[in-house]
């Protein structure tokens, strides 16, 4: 790029208000991982399954559409905290979760992982949770390259309302 560019080291910015919501969700509410599920408004928060321990709720902010994030219902940041059963479930519902996904977005593959620590990029570093990321053959593009901005192609709602379905017909089938 020619030195001389006025736009050389100028900070680009991409107005998301919508975000703010997080935010003071996140500050007001303490741990957002505690306190969504325990209001029992499920679809607002993106909760689409409770376990005895643990629970399958969407990224509001995704990495790709469909993003989930698994969760113990115990406060902790420490998988050395969660009994055997907490923690089998967990894997469970992380197995569940692909299973849904494979069903209604057909992705070519996944990101599976925990952010162990603010270090290691938990946002909610006080919480233990496991993402789900679907991943498509040529779901890269040059905007997180460019504009480091991610685009989604379907809302949040929608995608809400296609993976209870889908959860729900899986489970009544087992």
């Amino acid at each position: 790029m020619d030195e001389d560019n006025s736009t050389l080291g100028r900070l680009e910015r991409l107005w998301a208000p919508w975000r703010i919501e997080y935010i003071r969700a996140a500050r007001d509410n303490g741990c957002i991982l505690c306190a969504f599920p325990a209001e029992s408004d499920d679809e607002s928060h993106l909760i689409l399954h409770r376990g005895q321990h643990n629970f399958i709720m969407m990224n509001a902010y995704p990495y790709s559409p469909g993003h989930l994030m698994v969760a113990p219902f115990k406060h902790t940041a420490e998988l050395a905290d969660l009994t055997a059963a907490e923690s089998a479930e967990h894997h469970e519902l992380v197995k569940l979760g692909i299973a849904v996904l494979r069903d209604v977005a057909r992705p070519d593959g996944f990101n599976v992982g925990l952010n162990l620590g603010r270090v290691a990029g938990a946002g909610i570093d006080q919480h233990l949770h496991t993402h789900i990321v679907p991943r498509w053959l040529g779901d890269t593009n040059f905007m997180p390259v460019l504009a480091d901005t991610r685009v989604m192609s379907e809302s949040l709602p929608s995608m809400w309302k296609k993976l209870k379905a889908a959860l729900e017909r899986r489970l009544s089938t087992q």
